[in-house]
């Protein structure tokens, strides 16, 4: 049996039961490094497998072997495990088993944790995009900017920035001011649910010129979207 789950932003506060029970019932943790660690406490004196960053399949594979080799596994991951998570390429990986039992424990995503620490900003429709070209094309993630944009959706932004791509949140950010107004609230965490939590009120027309990095996530409002005694809010379209 494989349990791919999603911890959350790590600590055991932001998890689910479910996500607590399936690590606990393990026989074998595995999981990126950073993400293990941060579930220690639960791990207690079981197997531990970790490797570091880009080694996902690697991850996926000694889960597979571990569970057909009769061990109960837990693969965690950061957030929800099916959102940006491990879920999809887990049952990817298990396709050739269609009888072993792999289950998925839901989690806080950062767009969640992070709409809760600026207020109310994902009342109504929003979309989730990731800025990492690493596994999508720019063009792509350009284009799906840009409609979400000229639909008046609120966005929240994943992976904006890093040391290699210092540009694309800029880019972004220019497209969208194509569709939304300079002065469209904005706000944005870094470390959401850890040591270190910053949260962050801004304009669109500020936000490329924020301290933002790859552990922190960004949320641009709709045209309804306002301040309202120091948090974000999108109202949902009631009369008050």
């Amino acid at each position: 049996m494989i349990a791919v789950v999603g911890i959350g932003p790590g600590g055991r506060e932001f998890m689910t039961y479910e996500a607590v029970a399936a690590i606990e019932a393990a026989n074998v943790v595995i999981g990126y490094d950073v993400y293990v660690d941060l579930v220690r406490p639960l791990i207690g004196n079981k197997d531990v497998i970790s490797t570091g960053m880009t080694r996902e399949i690697e991850r996926c594979n000694k889960a597979l072997e571990m569970a057909l080799a009769g061990k109960r596994v837990a693969l965690v991951c950061s957030g929800d495990a099916g959102i940006y998570g491990m879920a999809g390429l887990m049952m990817e990986v298990a396709a050739e088993h269609p009888t072993l039992e792999i289950t998925v424990c839901a989690g806080v995503t950062a767009a969640t944790a992070t709409a809760a620490r600026l207020g109310a900003p994902l009342t109504h429709d929003f979309a989730i995009i990731s800025l990492s070209d690493l596994l999508t094309p720019w063009e792509k993630i350009s284009k799906r900017v840009s409609l979400a944009a000229e639909a008046d959706l609120t966005i929240c932004l994943y992976n904006p920035r890093s040391k290699k791509r210092r540009d694309h949140l800029t880019k972004a950010a220019e497209l969208m001011l194509e569709h939304k107004s300079p002065t469209t609230p904005c706000g944005y965490v870094k470390n959401a649910g850890r040591d270190g939590e910053t949260a962050v009120l801004c304009t669109l027309a500020e936000l490329a010129q924020q301290d933002i990095d790859m552990f922190s996530t960004i949320i641009i409002g709709n045209s309804e979207t306002k301040v309202l005694n120091g948090r974000l809010i999108t109202p949902r379209g009631y009369h008050t």
